[in-house]
């Protein structure tokens, strides 16, 4: 079980089998017993759409949403690791081509990130099959 990822959420939305959830993300720091005196803790609510067909929960009730850290370390993939690699490669190829021109090689470096970004969007269908979630009711944890 280690290697699962839970928040604790409200139902918000329910749209057929979709349910629309609200969690709760905090930085590491924000548990902390000295946040009040540091300005580094943050805390954010997000949506996250999660697929269930047991239509067993109502709005505003309290659920456990449960994905795996490997589906998380694929995020971290797809929205960082590719994207700075693309960067970097467009960069040097750009470099020695355009004989060492900071100012050109760095907009083309910065404008190879938009066709990825754009397949991406294209693709977040695709996406939404293979990051998904699953709900639990809280009283059941």
């Amino acid at each position: 079980m280690a290697n699962i990822i839970k928040h604790k959420g409200t139902v918000e939305n329910i749209d057929g089998s979709l349910y629309r959830v609200r969690i709760q993300q905090t930085s590491a720091c924000a548990s902390c017993s000295a946040k009040g005196y540091c300005s580094s803790s943050d805390s954010k609510e997000k949506i996250i759409e999660v697929y269930d067909s047991s239509n067993s929960y109502k709005v505003g009730e309290e659920v456990m949403i449960y994905g795996t850290t490997s589906m998380g370390m694929k995020a971290v993939l797809i929205a960082f690791v590719i994207p700075f690699v693309l960067l970097l490669v467009a960069l040097f190829v750009a470099m020695s081509l355009s004989q060492d021109n900071e100012l050109f090689s760095a907009l083309v470096s910065l404008c190879v990130l938009v066709p990825y970004y754009i397949v991406l969007y294209f693709l977040r269908n695709r996406f939404r099959k293979n990051f998904s979630f699953t709900l639990k009711p809280i009283n059941n944890n």
